[in-house]
């Protein structure tokens, strides 16, 4: 066994995409082991061959890679305690349970499928009047009964023998003492017949084995875990501290599924979430830091702050609205560049793969940076980019602006003359020619700037304004469009 410091595990399953809650336990068994300057190993519990996703695996490792959770020992990275993968460590598990045979702490149990299958039935149709689970059948068969069935070369499982009476208690660091009842424990199997262990005899060898201390894991092993502890007991091995995480429900008050919306770290990257987003906010889905008031932390931030004990019991909200304005707090501090390389692939899909001038990259950039919250949020903020929907001449009356259709076709027609000579189409060259107008023609600021923004977006609100967009469209459709208004609008307003 491995012996060392404060060590815990992340051990999935590789049976899919990172769910939210796995990610979670990996970032608080990580949290739990480095707050104490201890290790994180890394398992692939991989037994489970029916629900097996090829790939699964090195999904693990990257999304792991991704959060910055690196481990320090595991499949990929090897250390003392190898190997890491359950599949490979099959030869080390029929040894244990054997000995459990011996100390009468485990038993063979040779009965067939069918009977199996019948006591289940028996179970349903009596309606929950039958015992539940394995009635024991095998617990107590003589050594002759045995040795009889061995002899006949009868498959067998090896079954925990548990107590039949009393209670058995443990200590979990945010739920407190946990009773259970041993009349509700069913002698589950440890070993199966084709020779590979179950997860719960697997776990506890191999925890064992890798000198783990503390083991993090969600709340629904709560009522399990005094089957782990008879196992470390019979052993004769030390038991590790648990710390239990409360369950993720949506804002419904359900467990938390895909009816929610994205549930898996791949999902939500997929959506526009920043990684270092997705941490920081599910680091507080039953976690809070004390008299910390901060909700913005780097993984490192919280390595320092963090503490089990401040780990709730009640079950935690996943609240994609406050995720969403997490994202909207990362976004806006990113750099320039870095901004502009994370909506790039937004921005490109949106012009269908044309490719963007610098400037008008450079634009967008700067409209959005501390507009949006999440790459989902650019379709919706670069339609006005689109050509305009049909709309009536209304769009441009503003009272407060005393902006009229009229007046409207006579700024755009300046505009339009005004630009079509410019030398550079860019944001300076477009302000200068445009406020040039606003002298010649003698009027304010926003009847200029309003009619040129309206022709060119058909909405009357934008993210940017007439010389933003003018930038971003360049020239021709820029033009083009302005001139497309200009003839749909009246030389004069019909009341003069």
């Amino acid at each position: 066994m491995c012996s060392v410091k404060r060590r815990t595990r992340f051990a999935p399953s590789p049976t899919g995409f990172m769910h939210i809650g796995n990610l979670r336990s990996a970032l608080y068994a990580w949290l739990v082991a480095k707050s104490h300057e201890g290790e994180f190993i890394l398992r692939i519990e991989d037994t489970d061959r029916e629900r097996y996703v090829e790939g699964a695996t090195e999904l693990i490792y990257e999304t792991l890679a991704e959060c910055g959770l690196s481990h320090d020992e595991g499949p990929d990275v090897g250390g003392p305690c190898g190997p890491y993968v359950q599949s490979e460590r099959l030869n080390l598990y029929r040894p244990f349970a054997e000995k459990l045979v011996e100390k009468g702490k485990a038993y063979r149990c040779f009965c067939s499928k069918e009977r199996l299958e019948s006591l289940a039935e028996a179970r349903e149709s009596a309606e929950g009047e039958a015992s539940f689970g394995y009635d024991r059948h095998c617990r107590d068969l003589s050594p002759e009964e045995i040795q009889k069935n061995l002899d006949e070369g009868k498959t067998y499982v090896i079954r925990q023998k548990m107590p039949l009476e009393g209670e058995t208690t443990y200590h979990d660091e945010v739920y407190g003492d946990i009773t259970i009842a041993n009349k509700e424990l069913e002698d589950q199997i440890l070993l199966k017949s084709d020779g590979f262990p179950t997860y719960n005899f697997a776990n506890v060898i191999d925890d064992h084995e890798m000198g783990i201390t503390h083991v993090v894991r969600g709340c629904e092993y709560l009522s399990s875990t005094p089957k782990y502890n008879l196992l470390y007991e019979a052993f004769g091995w030390e038991k590790p501290v648990y710390i239990h995480l409360p369950l993720i429900l949506g804002t419904d008050g359900k467990k938390l599924s895909k009816r929610h919306g994205a549930t898996s770290f791949a999902d939500l990257r997929k959506e526009g979430y920043l990684t270092a987003a997705i941490l920081n906010y599910i680091a507080f889905l039953g976690w809070a830091p004390g008299s910390d008031t901060r909700e913005i932390f780097s993984l490192e931030e919280l390595r320092e702050v963090f503490d089990e004990k401040h780990i709730s019991k009640a079950p935690a909200v996943f609240d994609y609205q406050k995720l969403r304005w997490m994202n909207g707090e990362y976004l806006k501090a990113l750099d320039d560049d870095a901004f502009a390389a994370y909506i790039r692939p937004y921005t490109q899909a949106f012009y269908e793969g044309a490719e963007l001038r610098p400037e008008a990259e450079s634009m967008i950039a700067e409209i959005l940076h501390s507009r949006i919250e999440s790459g989902a949020d650019l379709a919706s903020m670069l339609s006005f980019l689109k050509a305009p929907a049909a709309h009536d001449n209304d769009l441009y009356l503003n009272k407060k602006q005393k902006l009229t259709p009229a007046l409207s076709r006579r700024v755009l027609e300046a505009v339009v003359q005004a630009c079509s000579g410019l030398e550079q189409w860019d944001k300076s060259s477009i302000y200068d020619s445009l406020m040039g107008l606003k002298e010649t023609l003698a009027l304010k600021t926003g009847q200029v700037m309003g009619p040129p923004r309206l022709a060119l977006s058909g909405q009357q609100v934008t993210p940017g304004g007439a010389v933003e967009i003018m930038t971003i469209l360049g020239r021709e459709e820029s033009l083009a469009r302005m001139q497309s208004e200009i003839e749909k609008l009246p030389e004069a307003d019909p009341e003069a």
